[in-house]
């Protein structure tokens, strides 16, 4: 579900509705939960649970809720470089390398695409804010700061990659 602009050396990708709209659901369900366990339990485990349950799955409903609302690309390519809803603006000329990694968290694991920079360092001090922590954190974990999660995009990385090769054919791919 790509969205071809006027200008044909420009791809698209808007946001996966579908999947900000279970991110959102599934937010306010465990706001509910921690507000139950704030006002439904005495015991000091329930209660920093909860405490910690309602802002931060407030913060990411609201963060779903901002992608739909916002209604700009999540991810735009051109033969200049890429620009993230959340990475900003990236030239082809930074990037190293892309691939594709998962990123395995106890049982389940997430597809992201990695982009390898020449210098993390020099992005990591331009780049937006909540960008640059999670870069920060991704660095100390072993990955790139520069991650796209499949999950927030309406196609699948296989896609996203092609596209990428097309808009700057010399792109290191790694396998």
């Amino acid at each position: 579900m790509t969205k071809e602009s006027a200008d044909p050396r420009r791809t698209t990708y808007p946001p996966s509705v579908r999947r900000a709209l279970l991110v959102a659901l599934g937010s306010a369900v465990f706001v509910a939960l921690g507000i139950w366990m704030l006002i439904g339990h005495s015991t000091l485990k329930a209660t920093l649970t909860g405490a910690v349950a309602v802002p931060f799955f407030g913060l990411c409903g609201c963060v779903a809720i901002g992608r739909l609302a916002r209604r700009r690309p999540e991810l735009e390519l051109t033969g200049d470089g890429l620009t993230h809803a959340m990475l900003g603006p990236i030239a082809w000329a930074e990037i190293a390398a892309v691939g594709i990694r998962e990123i395995k968290v106890r049982s389940s694991s997430q597809r992201v695409i990695e982009l390898v920079l020449h210098d993390p360092g020099a992005y990591l001090a331009r780049a937006p804010r909540f960008a640059r922590i999670a870069g920060k954190a991704n660095l100390r974990l072993g990955y790139s700061p520069a991650t796209i999660a499949a999950t927030t995009l309406p196609v699948g990385v296989d896609e996203v990659l092609e596209a990428m090769r097309r808009h700057h054919p010399s792109l290191t791919v790694m396998q």
